[in-house]
C-alpha cells in the first residue's frame, strides 16, 4: 500500500538457499495471484499453478500448505502481524488508534497497491475465500482481546463485552472500507475509507 501502510522489510536472507527459496515462494505466489485473476480462485487448480510456476505440485505444497495460502502467502501471518502491532503500542495509547495501527501492519504485508486490490478483489468476490476468512477473523478477534480488554476505559465487569464490541467494529470498518475500495477500483486510500467509516459507527 502506498499510504502508511509501506512495506515493512524483514531481515534479507544471508544464504544462497535462504535467496533462493525466497524468490521461488514470490514467483510461486505472482503466478497464483496471476491466475486467480484471470479465471478465477475456484476455476484454477494446484497443478496448473505449479505447472506454470515451473515447480513440482510436491514443491508448491513445502512453500504452501493449502490453496488458500496461495492468495496472499498464508492469513496466519496476518494474524500474527496484527497481534504483534496491536500488542506493541503504547499503553497510554486510544484504542481505536492501537487497533488501526494493527490494521496498517497488515496492510503492509502487500508487496504493492495492485496487489493488495487484487486480493481484496478475489476475497470479496470468492464465497469460499469469504468464507474462510470470516472463520478466521473470528480466531484473530479472540487473540486479540487480553490486549484490547485493558484499553477500553469500562469497567472490570464491562470490559470483556466492550473490547468484543471495539475489536468487532474495527474489523467491520475494515471490511466496508476494503469493499468500497474494490468497487472504486483502487480510488483513493483504504485507511482513508477505513477511517471513514469509523467516524460514521462512532457518530
Amino acid at each position: 500500500m502506498e499510504q502508511e501502510a509501506k512495506k515493512t522489510e524483514g531481515p534479507a536472507p544471508t544464504t544462497l538457499w535462504a535467496r533462493t527459496r525466497q524468490l521461488a515462494s514470490q514467483e510461486i505466489l505472482g503466478t497464483a495471484l496471476r491466475l486467480f485473476t484471470t479465471q478465477g480462485y475456484d476455476e484454477t487448480t494446484i497443478a496448473q499453478i505449479a505447472r506454470e510456476a515451473g515447480v513440482s505440485q510436491r514443491t508448491l505444497f513445502r512453500y504452501f500448505g493449502t490453496k488458500e495460502e496461495l492468495l496472499g502467502g498464508g492469513q496466519e501471518r496476518f494474524g500474527q502481524v496484527l497481534a504483534e502491532a496491536v500488542g506493541g503500542q503504547p499503553a497510554e495509547a486510544d484504542v481505536w488508534e492501537v487497533l488501526r495501527a494493527g490494521i496498517v501492519a497488515v496492510l503492509a504485508l502487500h508487496d504493492s497497491r495492485e496487489q493488495a486490490l487484487e486480493r481484496f478483489r478475489l476475497l470479496h468476490h470468492t464465497a469460499s475465500l469469504r468464507a474462510g476468512w470470516l472463520e478466521k477473523r473470528l480466531r484473530f478477534q479472540e487473540d486479540l482481546l487480553p490486549l484490547v480488554r485493558t484499553r477500553t476505559g469500562a469497567a472490570a465487569d464491562d470490559a470483556e463485552p466492550a473490547a468484543r464490541a471495539v475489536i468487532g467494529t474495527a474489523f467491520a470498518c475494515l471490511d466496508a472500507a476494503s469493499m468500497a475500495w474494490v468497487e472504486s477500483d483502487g480510488e483513493g486510500e483504504i485507511m482513508d475509507l477505513y477511517d471513514t467509516c469509523l467516524a460514521a459507527v462512532r457518530g
